[in-house]
């Protein structure tokens, strides 16, 4: 299985993107994970998704404004970001992790698509 995360740009505060992630082979029961990093910092864990989608995971500095999705058969993962602050400007990875149950650890995740930068200008 192969990430491929899209749908990064620019954008001003307050505006809105959605993140996509393809799966090039069947993400069905496994989880998946968004993570952010930022220049300097380390990466964190924005959401994350249960196997089945029924269960989901935001950081607090996310809740409200952004939501996770995934459509199984498209094996397609999406983070729909809303009210965007200049502190969301970091480069954004989909990861997926062989097991039916997100974890917020990036080193449990398996396997990573290459990032999209995300800069939201004030």
């Amino acid at each position: 299985v192969q990430l491929q995360a899209s749908g990064g740009g620019l954008v001003q505060a307050g505006g809105s993107l959605r993140l996509s992630c393809a799966a090039s082979g069947r993400t069905f029961l496994y989880a998946i994970g968004w993570f952010r990093q930022a220049p300097g910092k380390e990466r964190d864990i924005v959401a994350a998704i249960s196997g089945n989608g029924a269960i989901a995971y935001y950081a607090d500095s996310v809740k409200g404004r952004f939501t996770i999705s995934r459509d199984n058969a498209k094996n397609t993962m999406y983070l729909q970001m809303n009210s965007l602050k200049p502190e969301d400007t970091a480069v954004y990875y989909c990861a997926l992790r062989f097991s039916r149950w997100y974890t917020l650890e990036h080193d449990q995740y398996d396997i990573w698509g290459q990032g999209t930068q995300v800069t939201v200008s004030s």
